[in-house]
């Protein structure tokens, strides 16, 4: 496996249904591009072989009749942490409680209260967790899933856990980019030692991470509390001589500087954002950095202050969204849900947040020329819906009808 085509060389392998499918009776096919939001009427799809071959064409066959309800792509999440052991829901009544995330953290909650839980589970037990959380993004419509390392801590379980995203990855119909996240946290044993957390990222970590050959991206937890700039800066760098694309967790709780650091390390995505600067936002826009947005994460965590998307937007930003799907600060799992959040409390419009989740998301997998719209020649990743309109996506906020989900041309979740 060549590091940057994570999801791509391995599709052909998981596609078992090599015949021609029709898509017909589409009433609304919605997509979007770099040149935004697409709208077509009363159409048809012909896919073969898991791609789409035509639009507008083909009337015979095995076929789907869509009912004269709307098609759209299968949703791209492009930040998620799904290799863990237990939820973490104590933590969650504690936060209804009133205790904050920070609070919680430095009562040794938070995410090193999910190292132990990962350290000692085994691969097949980790296999089957993460196999029953991708069968719930499924039902909601995702069909691909940046997944983040980052809970064991320590080189055998982040290779471990790194090991258990490729395996479910080749079983599983979903396809799971992987990213190593060594830079999540301190694990106990380096509660008094985090310069020498750092070296053990950078000197053996990393290159195990390399000679593994599965991730395809290096994440960074830069906050205060967490990794320093400087640290956060060495362990990217460090990376990047071992090939891994950096991204980072950026200014989630406080302006720490992280956004300059993604636009000075040249990352593919810089996500949070909650509370960007000015300069951090020019930073990004001065190095064509990516902003993810995940406003599930505010939502549940029971904050106020939501990223600043419209400043992002209209200082030219590419804006993607995800969910950060993980055990204690965000356990969302639906991309609609976040098209919901991203529409009432980013002010975002829903053609722009629909983009984010698909198009953008994809770019921010460095996949756009892959998956994320329907177009002749992509992989056929849809979503037959049981509604008419776009709209109608975040409108229905929870409960919403899919009729089928399409991964490479195949059926693989139907209501």
């Amino acid at each position: 496996m060549e590091n940057g085509r994570w999801g791509l060389d391995n599709q052909q392998s998981k596609i078992s249904n090599t015949k021609s499918i029709i898509l017909k009776n589409i009433g609304c096919l919605v997509t979007a591009n770099a040149d935004g939001v697409q709208y077509i009427k009363d159409t048809s799809i012909l896919i073969e072989n898991g791609k789409i071959i035509a639009i507008s064409e083909g009337e015979s066959g095995n076929s789907i009749d869509c009912g004269g309800k709307m098609v759209t792509c299968g949703f791209v999440d492009s930040h998620t942490h799904p290799v863990f052991l237990d939820n973490r829901d104590e933590e969650y009544a504690m936060r209804l409680a009133g205790a904050t995330y920070e609070k919680i953290a430095e009562k040794g909650g938070g995410i090193v209260s999910s190292v132990e839980g990962v350290r000692n589970a085994s691969e097949d037990e980790l296999i089957d967790k993460v196999s029953q959380r991708m069968d719930r993004f499924i039902a909601s419509g995702t069909t691909t899933i940046e997944a983040k390392s980052g809970y064991g801590l320590d080189t055998e379980s982040e290779l471990k856990s790194l090991s258990v995203i490729h395996k479910v990855h080749k079983s599983h119909a979903i396809d799971l980019i992987p990213t190593f996240m060594g830079g999540h946290a301190f694990p106990p044993e380096f509660a008094d030692d985090h310069d020498g957390f750092v070296d053990l990222i950078c000197d053996e970590m990393l290159p195990a991470v390399k000679a593994q050959g599965i991730a395809v991206f290096n994440d960074v937890f830069c906050e205060e509390g967490y990794f320093t700039v400087a640290q956060s800066k060495r362990i990217l760098e460090t990376g990047k001589k071992y090939g891994l694309k950096p991204r980072l967790h950026a200014d989630e709780f406080m302006n720490s500087g992280a956004a300059e650091l993604a636009g000075e390390v040249g990352a593919i995505s810089a996500d949070h954002l909650m509370a960007v600067s000015a300069d951090g936002i020019n930073a990004l826009v001065e190095n064509d950095v990516i902003a993810t947005l995940l406003p599930g994460t505010t939502f549940f965590l029971g904050k106020s202050t939501y990223a600043p998307a419209r400043e992002l937007i209209n200082s030219g930003i590419t804006l993607s969204l995800a969910t950060d799907f993980n055990p204690g600060s965000c356990h969302i799992q639906s991309m609609p849900f976040i098209m919901t959040l991203a529409c009432m409390h980013l002010g975002m419009t829903v053609e722009e947040s629909f983009k984010a989740v698909t198009y953008y998301s994809a770019k921010a997998l460095e996949l756009e020329d892959k998956i994320g719209s329907i177009e002749v020649g992509k992989s056929a990743d849809l979503i037959v819906w049981g509604i008419s309109s776009l709209l109608d996506i975040p409108y229905y906020v929870s409960n919403h009808p899919i009729r089928y989900v399409m991964k490479n041309g195949e059926v693989v979740f139907k209501t």
